[in-house]
């Protein structure tokens, strides 16, 4: 739940019970009752995983990239349009960029995506205070609930799944979610068991991608901010497009070539609907070259978005684009992808 009282209806999350103020002999006494071992405060997590050090907007979460594409389980457990809004809000939100499977973690937990019939969630507020599909306290909300994000509703409602969830993005990123994702989901909830709760339905959201592709997302996460340099191919000397991808891969323990149409035709190819994070992706000038030739490559994030050294004048960052052959980006054309770490 986000807001200073703590409350929960899935797991038993205790908030602290103060009883009222006791004047004898002129000596305050003050009666607290704790309830540890529901709260689960005075010890450690069970389980914490370490985030990377040094990480920025735009890193990465649970080991896995930015977008992760969904799990069976995800695609099973969340609707559709739903799990839209949570992909879009976790890299759209204007303050920072994260995993989209953090959000998924905390609406699961704290009201089954929105389905849940218990208090609060629909409408009303539960026993905390907390309202909507993110359970937020109204003061939470309030400060996190600007600008109106796509689909949602002025004023905003914490009960609208839109402005719920993009509140709840913009939250995370002040709670610090790419320095330290523990203690951001403890802000959101002060509870280790909410911690523990929040972190395990988040993995369990994220397709199991080989870690070989998951490792090579991350890496090209790394470099989003160097700047772009024909033929430059080091974080030293700058990065061009295809230099960026060899050596992100490179970093992997994979040998691909030097230039975008060269990767291009290595191979192999994957089709464009079953492109996973660490995939290649790449773009021409018409939409079908013959003889193949490739004028741009990304590597490709999830969330139909790629991490990319895109022209002079510019800088390695996260560009959108659509993954269907012969779309336009740009001026250029997708034509094509390939997973040269299928074959490491």
């Amino acid at each position: 739940m986000a807001g200073k009282k703590t409350g929960h209806h899935k797991v038993l999350v205790a908030t602290f019970l103060a009883s009222p103020v006791l004047l004898v002999g002129g000596v305050v006494v003050l009666i607290f009752v704790v309830l540890i071992a529901a709260l689960g405060l005075g010890g450690t997590p069970s389980s914490r995983p370490s985030t990377p050090s040094g990480s920025s907007p735009g890193a990465t979460l649970l080991a896995e990239p930015i977008g992760q594409a969904p799990s069976a389980l995800a695609l099973k457990e969340i609707p559709p349009s739903f799990l839209a809004i949570l992909e879009q809000a976790a890299v759209g939100n204007g303050v920072c960029k994260f995993s989209w499977t953090v959000l998924a973690g905390v609406a699961s937990v704290e009201s089954d995506f929105g389905l849940s019939t218990l208090p609060g969630v629909r409408s009303g507020a539960n026993f905390a205070g907390a309202e909507g599909p993110m359970q937020f306290e109204p003061a939470t909300f309030a400060a996190y609930d600007t600008p109106v994000p796509p689909g949602g509703i002025s004023p905003p409602s914490p009960y609208d799944p839109p402005d719920a969830i993009y509140a709840a993005a913009r939250l995370f990123c002040a709670n610090g979610v790419n320095t330290d994702l523990s203690q951001a989901i403890f802000t959101y909830n002060h509870s280790y068991a909410y911690v523990a709760q929040v972190e395990a339905a988040a993995a369990s959201f994220a397709s199991s991608s080989s870690d070989i592709s998951v490792t090579i997302a991350n890496t090209a996460a790394d470099y989003i901010g160097v700047p772009y340099v024909w033929g430059g191919s080091s974080p030293s000397t700058g990065f061009d497009c295809s230099g960026l991808a060899q050596w992100v891969y490179g970093a992997a323990g994979i040998a691909i070539p030097r230039t975008a149409t060269a990767q291009y035709l290595a191979g192999p190819p994957v089709s464009a609907s079953s492109i996973v994070p660490g995939d290649l992706v790449f773009f021409g000038l018409v939409a079908n070259p013959e003889p193949p030739y490739a004028e741009h490559v990304g590597i490709y994030i999830g969330n139909n978005e790629m991490v990319d050294a895109p022209h002079t004048g510019a800088a390695v960052r996260i560009d959108h684009f659509d993954p269907v052959l012969g779309a336009n980006w740009g001026g250029l054309y997708f034509i094509g992808a390939t997973a040269p770490w299928q074959v490491a």
